[in-house]
């Protein structure tokens, strides 16, 4: 099979990490007979740089041709100071509505061989984590109304939660799907006892779960929720949730699985086109040094073979190579003090150690 990837280096270590994973997506294809045509196009700081704009037109316009997107990270303090509608994270933001990308799957694993990672105590992690958080991607506050005015106390700003009916319900299916394919079990994340779109939020979840008697559902409130998470993780498997909530929560389990850098992420639309990209930022004070994490990059890039590609096999060679070289004690420098055997390896030594095991 022959696909076409649009690539969105982006910014700070972003380059470096979607390098190791383009490399081992050519390994795959020699080994599976497939082929992988990549093109480049700008997104983020780098856009700014080039073209004055953080999501230029010949950008969304090759990503929509492409069977697939991977991303790295943008952003940077470099760019800090612009207004709200030049910054490089609106160009993350405009390259999900534009593709329609409603829902963003962010797996939370704590691998076995990075256990003491967490920062939980042992015995609230002795069975290990498997969490799945389906974040809802291009409503909410993030897409509301917002600006800037005079209120009774003088200058405010504001920023608008707005949810519809029909953008709940087609994250909903999404979430329950998956739960049917895990251990049937979803929790809906909302703030219902304050918010009227985490009512309607609520409302909408509760009628859906009729139609998956076959899951069991129950409502947990976002601070809740956040509570729960440090205190007895292994109780969720699949949680649902807004734009704003899971961009919060997500960040939060990523710390209980040992690194940031081993998150990858998926977001979804209708049809087969997704963005796959790392749940971590672009890191600007270790760009270029070698200490990136290329980890989440690269099972990002497994979850684009198994979502966007139906390439399963494929998928798990990749999910089980990187098991393997974290079970060999090979560690990058965010996970170095974890059970490691060596001195930590840099950002393309990882990428040649998943390499080595994929060809094994």
């Amino acid at each position: 099979m022959n696909y076409k990837i649009a690539v969105i280096k982006g910014d700070g270590i972003g380059p470096e990490i979607v390098d190791e994973a383009t490399k081992v997506l050519e390994v795959i294809g020699e080994k599976y007979g497939h082929s992988f045509a990549f093109t480049n196009v700008l997104m983020g700081g780098c856009a700014i740089d080039a073209t004055g704009v953080p999501l230029p037109d010949e950008t969304v316009k090759i990503c929509k041709e492409s069977d697939s997107v991977l991303l790295g990270a943008v952003g940077g303090p470099k760019w800090d100071t612009l207004p709200g509608h030049l910054r490089p994270e609106k160009g993350l933001l405009g390259i999900r509505a534009a593709l329609g990308l409603y829902a963003n799957l962010r797996p939370a694993v704590l691998y076995a061989p990075l256990k003491d990672a967490c920062l939980l105590k042992p015995e609230t992690v002795q069975d290990g984590l498997d969490i799945l958080i389906v974040r809802e991607l291009t409503g909410g506050i993030y897409f509301g109304e917002r600006g800037r005015r005079d209120g009774k106390n003088g200058p405010e700003a504001y920023d608008t939660e707005c949810y519809s009916v029909p953008e709940i319900e087609r994250i909903a299916h999404v979430a329950f799907e998956a739960a049917r394919k895990r251990k049937k079990k979803l929790a809906s994340v909302d703030k219902a006892n304050v918010l009227e779109s985490s009512r309607l939020w609520r409302e909408t979840i509760h009628r859906l779960a009729k139609d998956y008697p076959d899951v069991e559902c129950r409502d947990v409130l976002v601070d809740n929720a956040a509570m729960q998470l440090v205190r007895d993780p292994g109780q969720f498997d699949v949680l649902v949730t807004s734009n704003m909530f899971g961009d919060i929560l997500s960040d939060e389990a990523s710390m209980i699985t040992g690194s940031i850098g081993m998150l990858p992420s998926a977001s979804l639309g209708k049809g087969k086109l997704g963005l796959y990209e790392p749940t971590h930022g672009s890191a600007p004070d270790i760009a270029g040094q070698g200490k990136a994490n290329p980890i989440a990059t690269i099972i990002s890039a497994g979850m684009m073979l198994r979502y966007a590609f139906d390439l399963q096999t494929e998928a798990d060679a990749i999910d089980a190579a990187v098991l393997s070289v974290l079970k060999k004690g090979l560690r990058t420098p965010d996970i170095a003090g974890v059970g490691g055997q060596n001195k930590p390896l840099t950002t393309t030594e990882m990428g040649d150690a998943i390499r080595a095991e994929l060809r094994a």
